[in-house]
């Protein structure tokens, strides 16, 4: 009796340890020492913008924060924010003599570096870092932006506070004074991003699959802050607790990395499947991946949330309309596009 006591006492702790090893804990800290953000945040946290809105000139921090927070735009149902800020803006702590931010820029998790910008005016995030999480077998993307300069190269491993960069002000409409580092938690579309974009704009893109538009920025203030009270929080447990804003059912294809990628996303699968319908937050972040039975040749919209306010104000430029009204814009049709590129 005693041997089969221990032997199912080594068996549980076996599994245990392997359902560890399958689901590890996120180890996951803010990139600079700025902390206000866990004693409430606001200007001693986020970095300020430059607001002239009716002639009224303001400097509010919360253009520094995640989500729609920038180009107010005055409806009938109040004042909409119409901007869309896909990271958060880190103010600077310390300064030199002259003024230049001294603040280091540390890694906020193990990873390893897939790609650094050294050509500020190749982004509008200047100088950047982008570095690869696996998270349970899916990959996640961290990014710092507007750096001064860059101490990491492409395929270094680095550990969870380490130094990768030192704050700056590079970037499109920065100055000394707003030096800040904007940092994102991102989600990745499709490897065949560069096809894609070569397609569709004449811009030359300088920085492959780590272009801006090939991620999708989660709320990462918000999951800093639930973290800090939920330790074992994932990434899916995380974006669960999203609201779904849109639906689009897009045409069944080999590159649908998306699935691939994120498979916790795939709510039911299917051999027959010969579209999926893509659920999405506000934010363009997707959630959802559901199969479906009947084809389409082109993506379309499915579901959107009753609003009296244009969709056009309530996305990052997706959709447009009012109700049974609402649409992909042009641009929408590009983005869901891309997710099955090449088709």
């Amino acid at each position: 009796m005693t041997w089969r006591v221990l032997a199912i006492a080594l068996l549980a702790v076996v599994l245990s340890t392997s359902l560890l090893a399958q689901n590890p804990k996120i180890e996951i800290s803010l990139p600079t020492d700025n902390d206000a953000l866990f004693r409430g945040g606001g200007p001693d946290f986020y970095q300020y913008i430059e607001r002239d809105f009716q002639g009224e000139k303001s400097t509010p921090w919360e253009g520094g924060r995640y989500g729609f927070v920038r180009n107010p735009v005055p409806t009938a149902q109040g004042l909409i924010y119409t901007r869309f800020h896909e990271g958060i803006d880190i103010r600077c702590l310390h300064r030199d003599a002259r003024g230049e931010p001294l603040d280091d820029v540390r890694v906020i998790a193990d990873g390893k570096v897939v790609h650094t910008n050294q050509v500020p005016g190749y982004s509008n995030y200047g100088r950047y870092i982008v570095i690869e999480h696996d998270w349970d077998g899916s990959p996640y993307y961290s990014l710092y932006g507007h750096l001064s300069e860059i101490a990491v190269s492409v395929g270094q491993r680095v550990n969870r506070g380490e130094r990768i960069a030192c704050m700056g002000h590079t970037g499109e409409g920065l100055n000394q004074a707003r030096a800040h580092v904007h940092l994102e938690l991102n989600l990745i579309f499709n490897r065949n991003f560069e096809s894609w974009h070569d397609r569709n704009f004449r811009d030359p893109n300088y920085n492959g699959i780590y272009n801006g538009i090939n991620l999708a920025g989660l709320d990462i203030a918000r999951f800093f802050l639930e973290h800090e009270k939920r330790p074992d929080l994932s990434v899916p447990q995380f974006l669960a607790e999203e609201e779904t804003f849109y639906k689009v059912i897009v045409p069944d294809s080999p590159h649908f990395d998306l699935r691939k990628f994120y498979p916790w996303m795939v709510k039911n699968v299917s051999a027959n499947a010969k579209s999926w319908e893509v659920s999405f937050a506000r934010s363009g972040v997707p959630l959802q991946i559901e199969a479906r039975s009947e084809p389409v040749s082109q993506p379309t919209l499915s579901y959107v949330k009753k609003s009296a306010i244009d969709c056009a104000y309530l996305t990052r430029g997706e959709l447009a309309g009012r109700g049974d009204h609402a649409h992909l814009t042009e641009n929408g049709m590009r983005l869901m596009q891309l997710l099955t590129w090449p088709e």
